[in-house]
């Protein structure tokens, strides 16, 4: 599944020693990394507007940088929004989005001027007074990804079918709203570009139904490896056929690869598998037993490769942050791993579950450690409790 060594965005010495400062589990992010990203993204897409899905990572020390480069927010929660405005993002400068959304944040969102992305055509009677709207369309298409991350399929839980868009049209006519383009996400972590352009043709195809428009969203969910110039060329061609401007919508591309989980060995066992038990585990990265996902590793020790299955300490079978994972022989306990591509969708999706207190997070700026989240600890969690 991984290579011991998978190229990491912080050296070995700089896991070591954020590791040793602010101890484990801990993730651990590279802002050189961060940056190199939104560079790719820039240069791929060129003058596109991004809008950074800022459920991939909303820590806030993140979410500044992004905005001081010029990045707006893709918000899915009433939590999202407050952080959006946190750190002094306008109207302008948010998208609010989601399936099922609240009355607070249809009011906070009305409030702050941003634009509504609807997603079903019951929506458009909830929109406050003279929104601005994008019409979220579901393609029905099947795409290269995990059940759960493919959200442009027939069977998916969002947007609206193209046979429904007249019916939102009408409907947004008659409320006074402003409908300012056509919105498009088909999932997450898909390999095959190939599945973009299907779904940029399917879209374009609504040319007919809505005329011009100001924006054509295609969304984010490139695989970390994806061809963007190839994808950019398509989705621009897209956006022409509107006369519309082009806008991104990118979060686990900008974040993940800035991101490692550090954890330590707390010993090996073997039964019917060979096992190197970790300090880590689903509590501090859902994604390979939500997802399937299999992250590439880093071991920072020696010795001849071996296969082993990377388990966590949760009381439960599904606790494993990889399986047929290829690891240096002769562990111990307290010899540091990396769990790299990480940054995105792993301290954010972080539980207490058995009262286990989540990671730190700390930047390295490039030329010192800055803690981004301090850790909880027992305290913290059932603060709230009575």
């Amino acid at each position: 599944m991984s290579d011991p060594l998978s190229p990491a965005p912080l050296t070995d010495n700089q896991m070591r020693q954020a590791a040793d400062r602010f101890g484990t589990p801990l993730y651990a992010y590279s802002a050189a990394e961060l940056d190199a990203a939104l560079s790719r993204v820039r240069a791929a897409f060129g003058d596109a507007r991004i809008w950074y899905a800022m459920k991939a990572n909303p820590n806030l020390t993140l979410l500044r940088r992004l905005h001081a480069a010029g990045v707006g927010f893709e918000c899915v929660s009433l939590g999202e929004l407050a952080r959006a405005v946190k750190v002094g993002a306008g109207g302008r400068e948010i998208l609010v989005n989601g399936p099922a959304k609240s009355d607070e944040e249809y009011r906070l969102g009305g409030e702050l001027g941003a634009t509504f992305i609807v997603d079903r055509p019951g929506e458009v009677e909830l929109l406050p007074h003279a929104s601005r709207v994008l019409v979220r369309i579901n393609p029905g298409l099947n795409v290269s990804t995990h059940d759960h991350l493919a959200t442009g399929a027939a069977h998916s839980k969002f947007g609206v079918r193209p046979d429904q868009l007249p019916e939102v049209l009408v409907a947004l006519q008659a409320g006074g709203h402003t409908l300012r383009g056509l919105h498009l996400h088909i999932g997450s972590a898909i390999r095959d570009a190939g599945d973009f352009g299907a779904a940029f043709e399917r879209v374009a195809e609504l040319h007919t139904l809505t005329g011009p428009l100001e924006v054509l969203d295609v969304g984010g969910g490139w695989g970390l490896d994806a061809d963007l110039h190839g994808i950019a060329a398509r989705a621009t061609e897209a956006a022409a056929s509107f006369g519309a401007a082009l806008w991104v919508e990118p979060g686990r591309y900008l974040v993940a690869r800035a991101g490692v989980l550090l954890t330590r060995v707390m010993g090996n066992k073997q039964t019917g598998r060979d096992f190197t038990l970790l300090d880590a585990g689903m509590t501090e990265l859902l994604r390979p037993m939500l997802y399937g996902a299999a992250h590439p590793v880093r071991a920072l020790w020696k010795g001849e490769p071996i296969t082993s299955d990377l388990a966590g300490p949760a009381c439960e079978s599904g606790d494993l942050l990889g399986q047929d994972v290829t690891l240096p022989a002769g562990a111990v306990r307290g010899d540091l791993l990396a769990l790299l591509e990480a940054g995105a969708y792993g301290a954010t999706m972080s539980s207490n579950y058995l009262t286990r207190p989540r990671p730190a997070e700390v930047l390295w700026d490039g030329q010192q450690w800055v803690t981004m989240r301090g850790r909880e600890t027992a305290e913290d969690i059932w603060a709230a409790e009575v």
